[in-house]
């Protein structure tokens, strides 16, 4: 599936299930909610800190959540997700091609 699909799958669910997009802030913070969610998983699983009795711990679902809101903000700010991507790529290998083979704590396997 192409991030362009993503985005139409997105738009379609929320056309028809959804009523509406959620404005941009609620958005945002529900984002932020799900950041929050995956660093929980994250802290339990490859972190030191102890699970709750019954959390689930689903770290594919937190990341497809992010995916999903994302997408919502992409779509609703007219962001083509696809093309900003790789920008950002064609930034980053045009402006740190050298850059992390030169960091010796990296190289570090502490």
């Amino acid at each position: 599936m192409t991030i362009a699909e993503i985005q139409s799958q997105v738009d379609d669910w929320i056309k028809i299930h959804g009523v509406r997009y959620f404005n941009e802030m609620t958005n945002l913070a529900i984002l932020t909610e799900e950041v929050g969610e995956l660093a929980r998983v994250m802290a339990v699983q490859y972190g030191e800190k102890s699970p709750k009795k019954g959390q689930d711990l689903n770290l594919e679902e937190e990341m497809a959540d992010i995916l999903f809101v994302l997408t919502c903000l992409a779509n609703q700010t007219g962001i083509d997700l696809e093309l900003a991507f790789k920008k950002t790529l064609e930034k980053k290998i045009n402006r740190d091609k050298d850059r992390h083979q030169k960091n010796e704590k990296l190289r570090s396997t502490d």
